[in-house]
């Protein structure tokens, strides 16, 4: 698979979010070698503390597979994924996890604690972390620099 073409697919999204003033992260899930379900950060617009970018793509991809087993899939997000996050990834049997830059402060996949690759749960997900590390961090920095400033 091509990592930086899917996660260019998830900065996309990510740069939707920005624009409707959410947190700017993005997620796609590919199946098969195509895109079958992708979100953006909406936890203001909907007014949800779960519509995390990650779980909006789940919710997507099962409804499109008709399984909540997601297995055999990639989901590409541009940011580490939270607690919440990483735990459903295990729940929906993703098969590997591509994210971007790390979340030193909550991240449960590699920075803070690893939710994903726990050998105590009977699923375990493959991680690639770094793809497009910097553009995906810059993002980020840029939302909340506007913020601060603004």
């Amino acid at each position: 698979m091509d990592h930086h073409f899917y996660m260019g697919e998830a900065l996309d999204e990510a740069r939707k979010a920005f624009d409707l003033g959410e947190v700017p992260i993005g997620a796609v899930i590919v199946a098969g070698g195509e895109i079958i379900a992708r979100a953006g950060n909406r936890r203001e617009t909907l007014a949800d503390p779960t519509a995390h970018a990650e779980i909006i793509a789940l919710r997507a991809a099962a409804r499109v597979r008709g399984d909540w087993r997601l297995t055999g899939a990639t989901l590409y997000v541009t940011l580490e994924p939270c607690p919440m996050c990483a735990g459903a990834l295990v729940q929906a049997r993703i098969r590997q996890l591509v994210y971007g830059a790390p979340d030193l402060r909550s991240g449960a996949v590699d920075s803070v604690v690893n939710l994903v690759e726990n050998p105590h749960f009977d699923h375990q997900v493959e991680v690639i972390p770094g793809i497009r590390e910097e553009e995906c961090r810059e993002l980020i920095k840029k939302f909340f620099q506007m913020r601060r400033d603004g």
